[in-house]
């Protein structure tokens, strides 16, 4: 069954909008135990996605539905399916919202050019011609120059590098067709000692490979899972600096990208409003949020979002004062927002200090949790240690155990970033973060 029949089908099938998205991956997969290959494949798959609307009888509520469609049905499968989803969709009602045109998009991009952040194609197209192989290489490559002992080494790990083309289309006119890299990576650590043996977890997202900063955190982790095995538990402090530096960041600056959103403004979750500041009282540094329609290295790397729109340069908050805000088509239209698109990267910044500055007096630098949260609606963060460094001037202790927590409401208002930023994937934030008055619960082995 190829597209264009299926698209026959939906605007022949009585729905009143549709989306039709279709995803072919080309997928390689190597599996290693130790530095030995223990399998390999090749992988090459289409995936087809439909969107259903329908109305109610005085067109003021829409309902939707979407399922996969099978690229192997037969014409009677898909009839069959169209009409499920139908059913379905007449059962959902929402407000009355339309789908983007392409003439939005066609302002969209003036919006864009106008604003001096369209990009020449030299970037943007170099992605596509990204080699897989090549991806794969690099990766294997990285591995193998990991600097291992017999304290330390590569237990296994897995490389997935894959090309995806996707193309995009609704009932509106739009159909467009993007092709972008990504990788994933998982490997397992080992840390030992004459008397206990840790297994350490790692997983990146990624464009292609970037050889140094892979190397450079795996190098990093050896060395954490070498202090994990020599810690002390960690006391409890009722309001004590804690610093972040890890992925483990980007939970943090996540809570405010979601605050951004048209979803959450919509539900009433997020009170935040274009042109007010987000707290009052702030004392630390202001954050700026910017929407990227292209960093370096991403697997988001998009001309457009999941619905069609055009993704663009955006400056979603400056100073902590919301500039723009971003989100699905129903959502933006409820709200009345203007060229607002799904957003694929962001950077973070507005930080004053050096690394060195934010690590000052005593405080404690949290280096892995079994599970770090920060929770979008309530603002309340919380994190297990299993590892941190209790720092005390020059003094330094590994810890473990406890947990801290706080809330972002009120930990933003002295939040202290640097200048120099860090990029996990598709985000690039500040490299070190400093919250003031976090709680540590302490080991109850103490």
């Amino acid at each position: 069954m190829n597209i264009e029949e299926i698209k026959r089908m939906a605007a022949s099938s009585g729905a009143d909008a549709w989306e039709i998205t279709c995803r072919d991956r080309k997928d390689w997969e190597f599996y290693f135990i130790r530095h030995k290959l223990d399998q390999n494949r090749v992988v090459d798959v289409e995936h087809i996605d439909m969107k259903v609307y329908k109305k109610n009888r005085d067109q003021t509520l829409v309902g939707t539905a979407s399922a996969e469609i099978a690229p192997t049905a037969s014409a009677e499968e898909v009839k069959q399916q169209i009409a499920d989803l139908l059913y379905r969709a007449s059962l959902v009602q929402n407000p009355v919202f339309e789908l983007r045109s392409p003439g939005e998009n066609e302002s969209a991009a003036a919006l864009l050019a106008s604003e001096g952040s369209a990009r020449t194609n030299t970037e943007e197209n170099a992605q596509e011609g990204c080699s897989i192989a090549g991806a794969a290489r690099d990766f294997i490559e990285v591995m193998k120059e990991l600097p291992e002992t017999e304290e330390t080494y590569v237990n296994s790990y897995e490389i997935f590098t894959k090309e995806n083309t996707v193309r995009f289309i609704n009932s509106k006119g739009i159909d467009v067709t993007q092709k972008y890299p990504a990788s994933f990576l998982e490997v397992v650590l080992n840390a030992r000692d004459r008397e206990h043996e840790i297994e350490l977890y790692r997983s990146y997202d990624s464009g292609t490979c970037d050889r140094e900063g892979l190397k450079e955190d795996l190098i990093r982790s050896f060395r954490t899972g070498i202090d994990r095995l020599h810690t002390q538990p960690t006391p409890a402090f009722e309001s004590l600096p804690v610093v972040f530096a890890t992925p483990d960041a980007v939970s943090i600056y996540k809570y405010f990208l979601d605050n951004l959103s048209a979803g959450q403004l919509y539900m009433k979750s997020s009170q935040w409003k274009i042109g007010e500041a987000i707290a009052k009282d702030m004392e630390g540094d202001r954050l700026t949020i910017r929407s990227l329609r292209y960093l370096p290295n991403s697997s988001c790397n998009l001309k457009y979002d999941s619905e069609g729109a055009l993704v663009r340069d955006c400056v979603l908050m400056r100073d902590a004062v919301p500039e723009n805000f971003w989100g699905s088509r129903m959502y933006s239209e409820y709200l009345g927002l203007k060229n607002s698109f799904l957003v694929t990267n962001y950077s973070v910044s507005g930080g004053t200090g050096t690394p060195e500055q934010l690590r000052t007096g005593r405080y404690l630098e949290a280096a892995e949790f079994s599970d770090f949260q920060v929770d979008t609606l309530s603002g309340d963060i919380f994190g297990e240690i299993r590892l941190a460094y209790l720092h005390d001037d020059d003094k330094v202790i590994p810890v473990s155990g406890g947990s801290v927590s706080g809330n972002m409401k009120d930990l933003m208002k002295h939040m202290s970033m640097s200048r120099e930023q860090r990029q996990y994937n598709n985000a690039r934030i500040p490299a070190v973060t400093r919250f003031e008055n976090v709680t540590i619960a302490g080991d109850a082995r103490r």
